[in-house]
């Protein structure tokens, strides 16, 4: 036998001892493409053009397909690890095939439905890797009799909101505002937006779904099993296995809907308003979002002087006269005026809460577009359980002034979210939270020096709101991925590594999650920085 002379003999040598029923002649490539595409070819049916769907390196639709689904440019540098391969799968058995195939290969697996993570951990690693692109799985079949549907990870939440919109103005279903992610990462993940006040998550209202597992076999929920089946509502599917579609039951929504936005500074009260909006925010009419954006922002008034700017962003499911009876009388503070709400349809509020005003909503197609403006940018989370009091707020806002950048999203909760146990899926934060804070910086300019004080900036803001957020521990939401929270090395210590981000995302949930890891996939084949670990065996 010839030396090896690349890693990529070596894997071809791998493939073979472990492949004990191929022929050596089947798999003596010299290139891990050549020999993960015979083996895709093998395992695939029907298996004639395979090689359609599969990207090496050297193809070059590589890199277009490597970005197209990049949201954060800090992922997308000269710098950042490419894959070996991509696989871009139409079929559900090209998925089987791809999961056997890189098990064999000894090769980690990434799963991307719509790269919306935060921190690129479905794209990026520091290991030889293949990305599994679910984004051609997209199928959505709306049964509105049944007030159900099935949609396919690949498919994006304005693809699922159109699809409903075709058969139901009435129907809508509670996910998040921005159209293009993916419904395989953002339902896996727990799955929020406007309307969870009144209905709950995403996975609050998943019936089912198809998955593969580490065995190549493709599971429904009664497959599965309910501890499989209540891992992936919230514990993140790719600590799993590979989420085929879900089954999601409808939520009623009015013919007409109410929004508005209103913004106060400093000068005009801001601090009553989001003081008062702690108490009310999480308390009122089940109906009734009220996101605050807080931004330090030039001051109109004083010149070249910096001011905190307070934005309430909200969404009703009821008219306008309904809306002003309840903010009238528990949120005076915000001077709310019929002239500053706006009716429309449901599936018009999702193109205004995505940017559009209301004198500029584009045509409902515009829900179908897959195209996303990226920039740079970093998020962290946190959950408050006690208001935060005036002489508190002041100095927050001295902080967030003289750091200078860094936004802060206040998202209510209470409602339904307080009515369902933190057990009852793997997404614990539950009654006994008022508000989820997001806390958000983006810039535009490809800078190092730009990035480490920008990144500095959040986490300064971070590490000052400590008194004020949820402790023991301090919690954090899946979805909105933070890899400073601690991170996995996936070796020896994967479960004491994983119990330190685990128990921040999952609180009492985190031991369960371990549980079905350690039954489902004991290797640790499916694994990222911030995956479920298995016990050590």
């Amino acid at each position: 036998m010839k030396p090896l002379s690349s890693l990529s003999d070596l894997f071809a040598l791998l493939f073979i001892l472990v492949s004990p029923h191929l022929s050596p002649s089947w798999a003596a490539s010299n290139s891990v493409y050549d020999t993960f595409l015979q083996c895709l070819t093998h395992r695939s049916q029907p298996s004639h053009q395979i090689s359609d769907i599969v990207y090496s390196q050297a193809n070059s639709s590589f890199a277009s397909v490597l970005v197209s689904y990049i949201r954060n440019r800090r992922f997308n540098s000269s710098s950042t690890p490419k894959p070996l391969v991509i696989v871009t799968p139409t079929r559900e058995s090209h998925v089987q095939a791809a999961v056997l195939c890189s098990k064999d290969l000894g090769v980690h697996l990434k799963i991307r439905s719509g790269g919306h993570d935060y921190e690129g951990i479905s794209y990026v690693s520091d290991d030889a890797f293949f990305i599994l692109d679910m984004f051609n799985l997209r199928s959505i079949d709306v049964d509105i009799q049944k007030e159900t549907a099935w949609v396919q990870a690949g498919a994006t939440l304005g693809e699922l909101y159109y699809r409903i919109l075709e058969k139901s103005k009435l129907h809508g279903f509670p996910a998040g505002i921005c159209r293009t992610v993916g419904v395989g990462g953002h339902l896996s993940g727990g799955g929020y937006g406007n309307m969870l006040r009144k209905y709950g998550l995403s996975v609050d209202n998943v019936l089912d779904a198809r998955m593969v597992d580490v065995q190549g076999r493709i599971l429904d929920r009664k497959a599965m099993g309910e501890d499989l089946f209540w891992a992936i509502l919230g514990g993140g599917g790719a600590s799993f296995g590979v989420i085929l579609a879900y089954q999601v039951k409808l939520v009623p929504v009015p013919e007409k809907v109410t929004v508005f936005r209103v913004e106060k500074t400093l000068d005009q009260n801001a601090t009553d308003l989001v003081y008062k909006w702690q108490f009310v925010a999480p308390s009122t009419d089940h109906g009734l979002f009220m996101r605050l954006l807080l931004q330090p922002v030039t001051s109109k008034t004083q010149k070249e002087q910096k001011t905190l700017r307070a934005s309430v962003v909200t969404l009703f499911l009821g008219n306008s006269d309904q809306l002003l009876a309840i903010t009238d009388k528990e949120l005076p503070e915000m001077g709310l005026k019929k002239e500053n709400c706006t009716e429309l349809s449901w599936i018009e509020s999702v193109l205004w809460w995505d940017g559009f005003d209301e004198g500029t909503i584009p045509a409902l197609e515009t829900m179908l577009r897959r195209d996303y403006p990226t920039n740079f940018l970093k998020r962290k989370s946190d959950y408050v359980q006690t208001p935060i009091s005036k002489a508190n707020l002041d100095q927050l806002w001295k902080k967030m002034i003289e750091l200078g950048k860094v936004g802060l999203v206040f998202n209510p909760y209470g409602g339904r979210m307080s009515e369902i146990p933190a057990s009852a899926t793997p997404f614990p934060h539950r009654a006994g939270n008022l508000f989820k804070i997001q806390y958000s910086i983006n810039w535009s300019e490809d800078d190092p020096e730009l990035e480490k004080n920008y990144l500095a900036q959040i986490r300064s803001l971070y590490n000052y709101t400590t008194p004020f957020v949820s402790k023991n521990p301090r919690s954090a939401y899946l979805n909105y991925r933070d890899l400073d929270i601690g991170t996995s090395t996936n070796g020896k210590n994967s479960y004491e590594e994983g119990q330190v981000y685990g128990v921040k995302y999952f609180n009492d949930n985190f031991e369960r999650l371990v549980k079905v890891k350690t039954a489902v996939d004991p290797n640790n084949f499916f694994r990222n920085e911030q995956s479920i670990p298995p016990l050590p065996k």
